[in-house]
C-alpha cells in the first residue's frame, strides 16, 4: 500500500516538475536561482509544491507577476522557497552518501546540519540576494542572520521526521528506495510548515526579502539594488535572542525526538 501511494506521489511529482519548468521558461518571469529553487521544491514537495507554486508565484496573465506576488503571504513563501531548496538538497545529498558509512543517527544529523547551513547560505540565500549588493561577500554577510533563523526552524521540522522514520522503517535509509524519497518529501513538507511563520515575520519586519520578478535589464537591476539593498537592522538584543532562541528550539525538537527513538553519537 505504501509503495503504491509513493509511486502515485512521484508520478504526480514528475508531471508537476515538467509543468513548472515549462511555465518558468514560457510564462512566469522568475530569477534563475528561483527557477532552480522551484524545481527542487517541486521535486521534494510534489503536488503540494505545485499547489504552492500556482497560488503564490505563477502569473495568471503576462505582465502581472509583480502585482500577483505582492500579497504578504506570497512574499513570505518566496523568502522560504530558496531556504527550503538549499537545506533539503544538502540533507538529501549527505543522507545518500552517509547511508554507506553506518554512522550513528546523531552524528548524521550534525553533519547534515552543517552541510545544509553552508549550502543554503552560500548558494541559495547569497545568490538570491546577490543582485541587491555590490559583492557576493556582502550578500553573504547580509544573509547570515535570516538564513540562520529560518534554517533552524526548517531543521527542527525535517530532522525529527527523518530520525523517526529511519528508526521504525530502516529501509528508508537507502537512497535507492522510494521510501527514502517519500521520507524526504514528508520531512520537507513539515520543515516548510514549521518555518513559514518565522519567515512571514521576518519579511513583515523587512529583515528578509520576499519573492521578486526577474529583472528585465541593467536599469531595473540597478533600481532593485537601491530599493531593496539594506535589510532592516534589529537591535543586538533581539538579534542574538532570535538566533539563540532558534537554536534552542532546534535542540529542543531533537530532545523531544529522543524521547521516542534513541539518538546516538
Amino acid at each position: 500500500m505504501i509503495e503504491g501511494a509513493l509511486i502515485l506521489w512521484f508520478t504526480l511529482t514528475i508531471l508537476s516538475l515538467g509543468y513548472v519548468l515549462w511555465d518558468q521558461y514560457t510564462n512566469t518571469p522568475s530569477m534563475r536561482i528561483m527557477t532552480l529553487a522551484w524545481a527542487l521544491i517541486i521535486l521534494y514537495m510534489g503536488p503540494v509544491g505545485l499547489f504552492i507554486y500556482f497560488t503564490s508565484c505563477r502569473q495568471p496573465l503576462p505582465g502581472t507577476h509583480d502585482a500577483f506576488i505582492a500579497a504578504h503571504w506570497k512574499q513570505a513563501v518566496g523568502s522560504l522557497i530558496h531556504c527550503i531548496a538549499g537545506d533539503a538538497t544538502a540533507i538529501i545529498a549527505l543522507a545518500s552518501v552517509l547511508y554507506f558509512t553506518a554512522l550513528p543517527n546523531g552524528t548524521e544529523v550534525i553533519i547534515e546540519y552543517i552541510a545544509a547551513y553552508l549550502f543554503g547560505l552560500f548558494i541559495f540565500q547569497a545568490l538570491f540576494m546577490r543582485s541587491m549588493f555590490a559583492t557576493y561577500r556582502e550578500a553573504v554577510m547580509k544573509s547570515i542572520f535570516a538564513e540562520t533563523v529560518s534554517m533552524n526552524f526548517v531543521m527542527a521540522g525535517m530532522f525529527p521526521v527523518i530520525v523517526i522514520v529511519k528508526h521504525f522503517l530502516p529501509e528508508a535509509s537507502n537512497p535507492a528506495t522510494l521510501l527514502f524519497w517519500g521520507m524526504m518529501s514528508l520531512a520537507t513538507l513539515v520543515g516548510f510548515a514549521l518555518a513559514y511563520p518565522i519567515n512571514s515575520w521576518m519579511v513583515k519586519r523587512g529583515v528578509k526579502h520576499g519573492m521578486m520578478s526577474k529583472p528585465q535589464g541593467e536599469k531595473e537591476i540597478h533600481h532593485n539594488m537601491h530599493e531593496h539593498m539594506e535589510p532592516t537592522k534589529l537591535s543586538p538584543a533581539l538579534t542574538w535572542g532570535l538566533v539563540i532562541g532558534t537554536y534552542a528550539f532546534f535542540i529542543g525538537a531533537m530532545i523531544v525526538t529522543g524521547c521516542f527513538v534513541p539518538i546516538q553519537f
